[in-house]
């Protein structure tokens, strides 16, 4: 079943495409009664050597029914596209999004150039300037993040010698960009924490980035998963990072261990929306049950999110902290910074958003205006778009602390002194109500037009 519903993933923006071309859950209502049903089914039809895999009763025989215009809508797609084959229309670029196999080099091992040359030759690869090229036989240096590879997806590095000492590892561009943006400098001096480490991805990536120098608390609660970070770790040849399999949340920002910490990196539990063939990306969201429970779900995530966030921002050397999630939910990412820039921890630390400038400014895909509470800030924010960056979907944030800018006065004019007042711990004052002159011949009458004031998600 999993088998079938991953492949199924693998072709559903086409499938989707071909199914409401046909109509064919309006025609066949009475039998066809889910969109999944649909997918599954259909994929059988056009995609698997033995057809629909079911019994002959009236489910089959309402696809079969369809079956010479599900094709005649597959071949459009085909020649609309200009592919040849099954696999190349999946990893087209209207398909579920042509995401190549990124590959980043880790200088804790090896170099960039002996990378190059150890793949190109004995696989007989070229390395190409064109980064949109989907040749098996080519790969390309990714713009945005030094030392990553990007690869067709049919070449497989299980295998390969580099792989396995380390000097190779696979990890999807956007997962690459935390480390990258946080930038910690190559120094004795530099002191970071990844407050949500496993696998380890990103650690080796900060540790490779900082040349093995100046220390990294890598901090995993999860047992099991603190076993696959130390794993990676040490495959990864990475000599400056101390792991800890306990909560980021249970430091002590003033603990002299970690009062000198400079840099935070913060990737937290996250729905996982912007992942490319989740199992549950298959799922209908037009069900009043389950956008209940993904509301739910979603409000819990925003609400640790938001805690590790002001916790990181506690840290009194701290200068530069990078949010990040795998989510395309605006509850997960614009929603918890803008929180985030107007409480206490904020305000008190002088964080604000660091200007575009100095996040990636070439990346066109930027945080989302409308919610934001400073339309502004959204300038500040990065996302990444499955089928259109050529990654799975991502969000970042990059949070400094230090002089004022543009950022941080908006930031600041959010809030009212009374509101400022309030998160400091203060009372806010009590509003004097004008006294209405009544007459005898009146009689005062309640107010019931002025709503309550609603609650701020």
């Amino acid at each position: 079943m999993t088998a079938a519903v991953i492949r199924t993933l693998e072709y559903k923006p086409v499938l989707t495409t071909i199914i409401n071309a046909t109509s064919l859950l309006k025609l066949e209502r009475r039998h066809i009664t889910s969109m999944n049903l649909a997918l599954l089914l259909v994929h059988d039809l056009l995609f698997s050597r033995g057809g629909i895999q079911a019994g002959d009763g009236p489910i089959k025989q309402a696809i079969l029914k369809h079956k010479t215009r599900l094709h005649s809508e597959l071949v459009k797609i085909k020649v609309k596209r200009g592919v040849k084959n099954d696999k190349d229309l999946a990893q087209s670029e209207g398909g579920s999004g042509y995401i190549p196999r990124y590959v980043r080099i880790n200088l804790n091992v090896g170099t960039l150039d002996e990378a190059i040359s150890a793949l190109a030759t004995p696989r007989r690869l070229s390395l190409t300037e064109d980064r949109h090229t989907t040749n098996p036989k080519e790969f390309y240096e990714d713009a945005h993040i030094p030392g990553l590879l990007a690869f067709h997806p049919s070449i497989s590095f299980q295998t390969e010698p580099l792989y396995l000492n380390g000097l190779l590892i696979l990890q999807d561009k956007a997962s690459c960009l935390p480390a990258a943006l946080l930038s910690p400098p190559q120094s004795d001096k530099t002191i970071v924490i990844d407050a949500t480490a496993a696998p380890g991805n990103k650690t080796s990536h900060l540790s490779s980035l900082m040349g093995n120098e100046g220390k990294i608390f890598a901090f995993e609660r999860d047992k099991h998963r603190y076993a696959t970070l130390q794993k990676m770790l040490k495959k990864a040849q990475c000599r400056n990072v101390e792991t800890t399999c306990g909560d980021f949340l249970d430091t002590n920002p003033l603990d002299e261990k970690y009062r000198n910490v400079s840099h935070i990196l913060l990737d937290p539990s996250c729905s996982g929306s912007g992942i490319v063939n989740r199992l549950d990306y298959l799922l209908e969201s037009t069900e009043n049950q389950e956008q209940d429970s993904q509301i739910e779900r979603l409000q819990r995530l925003s609400e640790f999110q938001l805690s590790i966030l002001q916790h990181a921002m506690k840290f009194p050397a701290a200068e530069k902290i990078v949010y990040s999630t795998c989510s395309i939910h605006p509850e997960e990412n614009e929603h918890v910074v803008r929180e985030a820039l107007k409480s206490v921890e904020a305000l008190q630390g002088d964080f604000h958003l660091a200007p575009r400038s100095q996040v990636m400014p070439t990346w066109e895909r930027r945080g989302r205006s409308e919610e934001m509470y400073d339309p502004v800030d959204a300038e500040s924010l990065i996302r990444t778009m499955p089928g259109v960056d050529r990654t799975n979907g991502f969000f970042v944030a990059v949070f400094v602390r230090g002089d004022s800018t543009s950022l941080d006065k908006s930031l600041k004019r959010q809030l009212d002194d009374d509101e400022v007042r309030e998160a400091a711990g203060g009372k806010k004052p009590k509003k004097r109500r004008k006294k209405k002159k009544t007459t005898a011949a009146t009689t005062p009458v309640a107010d019931k037009s002025d709503p309550e004031t609603p609650l701020k998600h």
